[in-house]
This record gives structure tokens, sequence and C-alpha cells, in this order.
């Protein structure tokens, strides 16, 4: 296993930083874009791990699509909402949206899907989605676990109908089946009840669907999330750009709050359809300085002479920044209690147990509860070498304690291969920026 040495900031930081596309939005396009009519083309897309494996899998389904690596451009030409292949097996790695996204899409066809991943993605849940596709009218056996992949699809299409989800243990679900609702039979509600996660990332999908000409009718209110989805409508193909990926940035605009300075981020600012670069507004309860605009974030460490301050926050909506905030909570005044993150526990591996591990070796006082966290910072962090447990999160959040503290080492750096392969080319560059 090869590992990544930080290189400490050479003081404060001055830097202007671009990111590359979100994962969350590219694979969302690259669905709709492989039902439309027409061809699409994807700008600043992603390139990583998790897209490439949405890719692999839409083209075992028969869909064509090019990719322009120099470019970070897709092209797609869409197969009008018949999917082209009546038998396939997809591998879909641990990547929850690939998973998630293609059992619904699959149930669109007609003939026989296998989906199955990597070991920890049978330990993922899909139990919710498989119910909801069921009561449509698909048929869907598990070929391990009850209630998790590998899973086999018997597919005739889906007919309209009701459905709910209630306290999902992810939004994924709910995503997967607004993505391919459009071609269903006849008009789809959905119900969404009780404690939701991540509820940005439903409006995500709904904006890209509504970027590829299919309209959504959307209610939110104190108690459920509701959706409908007309019958008939097709998306068409479009040119569409990917906006920088809003979780990732956090690692670079987080940085001056740790080694002071200013870093900007270009191409993400408040007309983002990604909640999480709302993480500017967790920088500022902490300390930081904000500048915000359409298309800009700029955070300013805290002023000479204050630190960070701890913090008492609920992030169920920005669940993707928790290891983020985990790591800064180290150098904060007071400790800082992070809440409402207990689905945490089933992405790529147990977030809450792997930040328990890590942050103590770095002297951290960690409580570790069912569905948060509170994270009591140390007199002084000790260096460690940091397990990332095949998570890219694990790794690039703990990038940030390396910035003020000599001898941080990353175990397994290639995992951020995930959604972003240079991470520590463009990180390393960060830290002497001045």
């Amino acid at each position: 296993m090869s590992s990544y040495h930080c290189s400490p900031a050479a003081g404060s930081i001055d830097a202007t930083v671009t990111v590359p596309g979100s994962k969350s939005i590219t694979n969302r396009a690259l669905v709709a874009a492989a039902l439309a009519d027409g061809n699409s083309l994807l700008k600043g897309a992603l390139l990583a791990e998790d897209t490439y494996l949405m890719i692999e899998a839409l083209r075992t389904l028969g869909i064509a699509i090019t990719v322009d690596e120099a470019d970070w451009a897709i092209e797609i030409t869409g197969c009008r909402g018949f999917i082209p292949a009546g038998e396939a097996k997809l591998f879909c790695g641990n990547a929850g949206t690939v998973m998630r996204f293609c059992t619904a899409l699959t149930a669109l066809g007609h003939g026989r899907f296998e989906l199955d991943g990597v070991e920890r993605m049978r330990q993922r849940p899909i139990g919710e989605l498989v119910d909801v596709l069921r009561a449509l009218g698909s048929g869907v056996e598990y070929s391990g676990a009850e209630g998790y992949p590998p899973t086999a699809v018997y597919a005739t299409g889906l007919r309209g109908g009701q459905v709910s989800f209630h306290s999902p243990e992810s939004t994924q679900f709910v995503s997967a089946l607004l993505l391919a609702a459009p071609y269903a039979r006849g008009d789809v509600f959905i119900e969404v009840t009780g404690k939701v996660p991540s509820i940005p990332y439903l409006k995500l999908t709904t904006a890209v669907m509504e970027a590829f000409e299919v309209a959504v009718i959307e209610q939110h209110d104190s108690t459920s999330t509701k959706f409908i989805v007309a019958a008939p409508q097709r998306y068409r193909g479009v040119g569409y750009a990917v906006e920088p990926d809003a979780s990732n940035a956090t690692y670079f605009l987080s940085a001056p709050a740790i080694a002071g300075g200013r870093v900007t981020v270009e191409g993400l600012g408040t007309d983002s359809v990604q909640g999480d670069w709302r993480f500017v507004d967790v920088l500022e309860q902490m300390g930081c300085r904000i500048e915000r605009s359409p298309k800009r974030l700029t955070v300013v460490g805290p002023a000479e002479g204050e630190g960070l301050r701890g913090i008492d926050v609920d992030l169920s909506d920005m669940p993707d920044t928790v290891q983020t905030l985990a790591v800064l909570a180290l150098f904060a005044d007071v400790p800082t209690t992070i809440r409402n993150i207990g689905n945490l526990r089933i992405k790529e591996t147990d977030r809450l147990a792997a930040l328990n591990n890590e942050l103590t070796k770095l002297g951290a006082a960690v409580e570790e509860r069912p569905d948060g966290l509170q994270i009591t910072p140390p007199v002084r962090i000790t260096a460690a070498a940091i397990d990332t447990y095949n998570d890219h999160r694990m790794a690039m959040s703990f990038a940030l304690a390396g910035l003020k503290c000599p001898g941080m080492v990353i175990n397994d750096p290639e995992c951020c291969g995930k959604t972003f392969p240079d991470f520590f080319d463009r990180f390393e560059r960060l830290a002497i920026a001045r």
C-alpha cells in the first residue's frame, strides 16, 4: 500500500483554484442523456472512477458514449427511452449512484439485468428502492442477502402509480426513481416522509431533469416532500455544463481556516444547484470571512490572533462535508458537535467509526454517537499515519491536518481516484501558494 507524506503550508495561503466537475451532477446527467431523444454533450464533466463506472454500465446497456479526456467532455447518443440490451451484467464498483440509478434505469427495459459491485457495495442497502420498483411492476430479486446487492432486475417497463419512502436511508433511492419516472407508462407520484437525509440532492436531481427538459412538480413542507412526474415525458439531448464539485471544493475552501490566508474557488458560487456550496456558512460560523458571488467563493482565514471556533451544527443536508468539518474541529478552541449524520454509516465505509479511529490517533477525544460525533480538540495534535478505508473523503479531509501538522501521512491516497484522481497534486500546489 502506498502512502502520501503531507507538505505543511509554507505560511499563509493565497490561491485561486478550480476543482473537477461534480460527480453527483455528472452521473445524473449521464442517465438523463442516455434516455434522451438526440445527442447530448456534457462539458466539464468529472472523469473519475465513479463516472467511468456509470459510463461503462451504460455502454453495456447499448448506449453509445464518447469520452474526450483532454476537454473533460462526454458525448452521449440517447436511446429514446428504449434500452437496447435485453440482457446485461453491470459492475457498479462501490459507487452508490451507479448501483441505485442503474437499478431503476434497467427497470425501464425489457429483459434480465444483473447488478453487482465490490464487497462493500454488498453491505450497502438497496431494499427501499427495490420495494418501490416492485410496487411499480418491476421484478427484482436478490442474489445474496435480502435488501442488499447483488440484484437481478426482470424488466418489463414501469407502470405509473403512487409510492412512498419513509425515512429513507439514502436519498439516492428517491433520485433513482425520479430519473427513471418520465418513462413510466403513467404518472408517478412520490412521497417522502419522516427523517430525510441530504434533501439538497433531491433538488439537484430535479434540476438536472429540468435541464434535460422534463418537468417535475415538487412540494416541500415540514412533514413531507412530494414529487409528481407526469407521463408521457422524454428527456431531450442538450449541451450541459457540469459545475465544479462542491463537496470536493470544501477541502480547498477550508485550507485558510487552518493555515491562514485566503482561497478562491472559481466556477462555484451562490447560483450552484449543489447544496454543499453552503459549507462556507459553516466556515463563517467558525470565524472565517466569506466572499460570495454567483460563480465564485472566497474564504479568508480567521483574523490575526483569533482561532477557529468550535460549533454545534446539523449537517444532515450536507453529509459529504462531515469529514471536512471533523478535521477542522481538531484546530478549534472548544469541542465541535456534528448532528443528524447517521446515514454516513452506509457510505463507502462507516464514516463515523472511521473518523473516531483516525481523529483519536491525532489526539482528539471523540464521542461517537448513533447519528453524530462530538470532537474535543487536543492540546497538541500528534502526527500519525491516517488509514483511509478505501474512502476518498477520508484521504482528502485529513490532508487538511497536514497543512499545519508536520509528519502527517495519508495511507492509500489512490482511493481519491473515485472522484478526484489528481487531488494530492493540486492540494500540494495549494500548500505552497503564497
